[in-house]
């Protein structure tokens, strides 16, 4: 079977099949964050119940506890945390970004000081390629600079060379056959840089390419203003990602585009912080006025949250600190996001997609439901 088919297209919005060592998955496909080899809050059992097809794991995180080396004599990150489905794992490009302030930066590599004790780092391509050989992942990211959203012309320029220079490194080193490893476009939203990047990446045949330097401070609209370009810059017979975006209509934005994959913390984190997504907007359970509500969080989704529990308990677990709290809200956000991804699936599959997007892009923007938050 081959790494990616096509099996529909509507307009540039793709319907795909990703086949790895640990299963396959369709796309376009959302991808639950298990930074340190867990969902935070949430068993395996929970995660796949969800709808779950794929995991994320971080690189950077998992080399520094409990440690690479550590996973692989444990069996890989599969086995480590009990998940038998397939894995991708970045490949610390992103921490480049936001740990700025704690790293040194040179043609060679990035140099860290672990944010847990202050020992040093060293992350070269070569290690960042060791590091997800060891993990085991099915899919593994090159190491790439991650400018800001605000970079200069000169900035995205440098981290471009940067990121080509690291790319040839990781292609070179990597060696596991059962590996898939993605190449990621840089360039902000200057879309000559994006098409220099790209149209030095390409001749690479990496397996699958991504869409890195999103999210990164720029504004919503310059990004989706840039994603119909920057996606058509990436081969068609590829998964094409979009890293680390994340609100439901950017993910809309991104399938339209033609997008296949995507990840971002946004579910997990904002179940954990009482802020539940709905197909109208979001609802956060601590507001008082869910005190009393004995309805479900919304009527349209099956997920054992919804099944179960009414935003009155809900609120109440809030507000009594309890840990089950985060772990239902959790449920039903990630369960949420799957869903939108299902339906976008089989609305391409019906060649309706842009119906589709226009009817769930309406509900998540009418201001009087959006008044529930």
């Amino acid at each position: 079977m081959d790494f990616f088919t096509l099996l529909a297209q509507d307009s540039k919005a793709r319907l795909g099949q990703v086949a790895t060592a640990h299963g396959s998955f369709e796309t376009p496909m959302f991808m639950p964050v298990g930074t340190q080899g867990t969902v935070k809050g949430l068993t395996p059992d929970q995660i796949r119940a969800c709808g779950t097809q794929i995991l994320l794991g971080n690189t950077y995180h998992l080399t520094l506890r409990p440690g690479d080396e550590l996973v692989a004599a444990l069996g890989g990150l599969h086995k480590f945390m009990h998940w038998d489905g397939p894995i991708l794992t970045d490949s610390g490009g992103y921490q480049v970004f936001s740990l700025a302030g704690q790293r040194k930066i040179t043609d060679r590599g990035a140099e860290f000081r672990s944010h847990i004790d202050g020992k040093l780092l060293d992350l070269t391509p070569e290690k960042a390629v060791d590091i997800q050989q060891n993990l085991g992942s099915d899919i593994a990211m090159v190491l790439d600079e991650c400018p800001p959203g605000d970079a200069d012309e000169p900035t995205l320029r440098a981290a471009v060379r940067r990121s080509l220079l690291w790319a040839e490194r990781c292609r070179t080193h990597h060696s596991r056959t059962d590996q898939s490893q993605f190449a990621i476009v840089q360039g902000g939203t200057n879309l000559t840089i994006r098409t220099e990047c790209a149209e030095a990446l390409v001749p690479m045949d990496f397996p699958g390419y991504a869409l890195g330097g999103f999210s990164v401070g720029e504004s919503p609209a310059a990004m989706h203003a840039a994603l119909p370009e920057c996606a058509a810059l990436l081969p068609t017979h590829k998964p094409r990602y979009l890293m680390g975006v994340g609100r439901p209509e950017d993910l809309l934005i991104g399938v339209a585009a033609g997008i296949d994959l995507f990840d971002c913390v946004m579910p997990t984190r904002s179940g954990r912080n009482a802020l539940a997504f709905t197909s109208t907007g979001t609802l956060r359970l601590r507001n008082a006025r869910h005190r009393r509500d004995p309805a479900p969080l919304t009527d349209d989704c099956s997920c054992y949250c919804c099944k179960h529990f009414s935003r009155a308990y809900l609120h109440h677990l809030f507000s009594a600190d309890e840990m089950l709290g985060p772990t239902l809200l959790s449920i039903h956000n990630i369960t949420y996001y799957l869903n939108l991804m299902k339906q976008a699936r089989e609305a391409i599959r019906e060649h309706r997609f842009s119906d589709f997007m226009q009817a769930a892009m309406l509900r998540l923007s009418e201001p009087a439901i959006m008044g529930q938050s």
